[in-house]
């Protein structure tokens, strides 16, 4: 192995079902069932919300990784156009998350997973440790391999959405549910914070941006898929929204997640034993896609990390067959460990505060980027970062406090680390 670069074998197919895989999980089988329960009608109008603010986030991304094709994403654009403490700060957000959320993921296949084929669900952290280190396995291989597996993934969930689409439209056609009387909270307030939900999980184009190293012609491919992955996630998101409304106004949301298994809140309002069926069990393997993208852009934050010595050099290296192999390793380790004290209800709350706050700073660096280098108007970048910064408002203060808490751990690792660097001998 050696520190070189990564192999650029993702075209323009590998890069849209990676981002596919990365949004097509509890993105659309869980959480628009959950900001469905909290906006009710408006979540018809947040989806698509959701949607121009997520566009406005990713043709952010989308020239940074254009410009910048290197692993690494947002901690790597913080570092070469804002600062190295805010480029780290992004790295370390998007770390501590995203790895609860992949051992979330883990769990959730796991348990999810046992509960369709009746078997003991006592074995469920076994089993999602087991299934991190297949993923993990899998990634290893090189991401040339693992975009095959990704294919089928996403093809899987995909169908399992058409199937709720075409079933959902059948029951509609008997006549609509009751209509709810929603929450006392106003109508603009609703719709907020489902849109800051929703844009949660319209965010998995972000992989694309973190595996700009392994993109071929990335000033060309990297945008277009970018677009091309939002345009087919806001296009499902949009149309399942419509039918779960239409045939659910009183029973869709709010769910728990404690209880509920992916795919459980749409496949609930099929009439079809069948068809609730097949949305479970797509719901499910969404999941493992999901692991599977996350484990991608973990493993590529620490090598970028450790490129410019916040972490270990030894992360840095990638074997002949162009991958990681150490920080792949290290990643699904971390994975599987927080699998053994984890549960389903993890970090989605986090999360959309960590997703706000990275976005920001992606969208901040984009503003900071030379005329030459510009492929979109500034006025996108702003309009990303005001959003961002707008939507923060409506996320829970205690998980803001939570979320300073883990950036202020991880910026005194890096002055204990760069302290330590300087005294080593050589």
């Amino acid at each position: 192995m050696n520190a070189g670069s990564l192999r650029r074998d993702l075209g323009l197919f590998g890069a849209v079902v990676t981002g596919l895989g990365s949004i097509i999980g509890t993105g659309v089988f869980v959480s628009l069932a959950v900001a469905a329960g909290a906006a009710r009608e408006m979540i018809l109008v947040a989806t698509p919300l959701a949607a121009v603010v997520a566009t406005f986030n990713g043709l952010s991304s989308a020239q940074l990784a254009a410009a910048h094709p290197v692993a690494g994403g947002t901690y790597e654009y913080g570092y070469r156009l804002l600062s190295p403490w805010i480029g780290y700060s992004a790295g370390v957000l998007f770390l501590v998350a995203k790895t609860a959320s992949a051992s979330t993921a883990a769990l959730g296949f796991a348990g999810y997973g046992l509960a369709l084929l009746g078997a003991d669900e006592t074995l469920t952290v076994p089993v999602a440790v087991g299934v991190a280190g297949a993923v993990t396995a899998l990634v290893l291989s090189g991401v040339r391999r693992t975009t095959g597996v990704n294919a089928v993934l996403v093809a899987t969930a995909i169908g399992a959405l058409l199937t709720f689409v075409a079933a959902g439209l059948f029951d509609a056609a008997g006549g609509w549910g009751p209509v709810t009387t929603g929450t006392d909270a106003p109508a603009w307030n609703r719709l907020l914070s489902a849109t800051a939900f929703m844009f949660v999980a319209y965010t998995g184009y972000g992989r694309i941006a973190t595996l700009g190293e392994e993109v071929r012609d990335p000033a060309r491919t990297i945008p277009r898929a970018v677009i091309v992955t939002l345009a087919i996630s806001a296009v499902l998101y949009t149309v399942v929204a419509a039918v779960g409304w239409s045939i659910g106004r009183s029973s869709w949301g709010p769910i728990s997640a404690a209880h509920d298994a992916p795919g459980a809140p749409l496949a609930g309002l099929l009439a079809s034993p069948l068809a609730a069926r097949l949305v479970e069990i797509g719901a499910v393997v969404a999941m493992l896609g999901v692991l599977l993208n996350l484990v991608l852009g973990l493993s590529r934050v620490w090598l970028a990390m450790g490129r410019r010595r916040d972490m270990p050099a030894s992360l840095a290296r990638v074997s002949e067959a162009g991958s990681p192999v150490p920080a792949v390793i290290l990643t699904g380790t971390l994975v599987a460990a927080v699998t053994l004290v984890g549960d389903v209800r993890l970090t989605w709350s986090f999360s959309a505060m960590t997703v706000l706050l990275y976005y920001a700073i992606t969208n901040w660096a984009a503003l900071r980027l030379p005329v030459e280098a510009r492929r979109f108007p500034r006025w996108i970048s702003q309009a990303g970062l005001a959003s961002c910064v707008f939507l923060s408002f409506f996320v829970d203060p205690a998980v803001w406090l939570t979320g300073a808490v883990v950036i202020a751990a991880g910026l005194l690792w890096r002055l204990a680390w760069t302290l330590l660097s300087r005294t080593r001998p050589g």
